[in-house]
């Protein structure tokens, strides 16, 4: 058993407390083995709990690694900006207008502004047209005939991603997900929305994965967003929503910046203490 660790339970993606996306980040995590940090991420059976670490490199200014119930990932999204937040209150905030973030993926930077996050979505790890036979597979996973998806492609910048555009907003909110049938594909949905949907974002976002539909993601919204902005799809600046089947009303800021694309959104603090493990 080691000693106590800091711990803080936030909220991401909405500024609202209990309509984003929960994280568990455990502090000083340094001297906990692959095991703890395993067995501790199974045990909360959140999305993602992740645990801070000193650097390895003098580039970053903190290291953290991400942990799913059952595996450990190279990046995500809404992992990135509630660490990022945790570690700034732990240091009373900082007069950097960017903090870099060491993950197994690389160095990510998130942009501190006013109080807010958002982090610089990574190059994608696998882009471009989505073969026909993944395509048929996610297709009737989601019962969707081939003239209901208006583009696909790969947006995998970690966590393996394939997304489709739909029509509207509307189609992406109909969407009932055979589980078993996309097996172990992670597949996000996007549809923009028009005025008469009055929820004040452009686009809303859906993301299935390992048997369960995440409530926001900042991984999938950093890929979707260099697919649409990059085809034209997109403008270079807007809003997208998710969570909204779960009851959740998460929103996404996007921002094309010169050659980034920021992924923005709130984090809120829910819980604060100690854990020992």
């Amino acid at each position: 058993m080691t000693s106590p660790h800091a711990f803080q339970q936030v909220d991401v993606f909405s500024a609202e407390p209990l309509k984003g996306n929960p994280l568990a980040v455990v502090c000083d995590a340094d001297d906990l083995t692959d095991e703890q940090m395993a067995a501790f991420a199974n045990w909360t059976n959140l999305s993602e709990t992740t645990f801070l670490l000193k650097p390895t490199t003098p580039d970053a200014d903190y290291r953290v690694r991400i942990f799913t119930p059952y595996e450990e990932l190279p990046f995500a999204g809404h992992p990135t900006l509630g660490t990022c937040h945790v570690w700034l209150s732990r240091q009373q905030g900082t007069d950097k207008a960017e903090v870099v973030q060491e993950c197994a993926f690389g160095l990510v930077r998130i942009r501190v502004s006013d109080g807010k996050l958002a982090f610089a979505a990574p190059p994608l790890r696998k882009s471009g047209a989505v073969d026909a036979e993944t395509l048929s597979e996610v297709a009737v996973a989601l019962e969707l005939s081939p003239d209901a998806i208006v583009n696909a492609s790969w947006t995998d910048n970690g966590p393996g991603w394939v997304s489709l555009l739909l029509r509207s907003r509307s189609d992406v909110l109909n969407i009932k997900p055979n589980y078993q049938r996309l097996g172990g594909l992670k597949v996000g949905l996007v549809g923009p929305c028009d005025a008469n949907d009055n929820v004040g974002s452009d686009f809303e976002l859906r993301a299935f994965a390992d048997g369960y539909e995440d409530p926001v993601t900042g991984s999938l919204n950093a890929g979707i967003a260099q697919w649409l902005i990059g085809a034209g799809i997109a403008p270079q600046n807007y809003i997208a929503s998710q969570g909204t089947v779960l009851g959740r009303a998460g929103r996404v800021s996007v921002d094309k910046i010169g050659d980034d694309i920021w992924i923005g959104g709130a984090v809120t603090v829910l819980i604060e203490g100690t854990v020992t493990l």
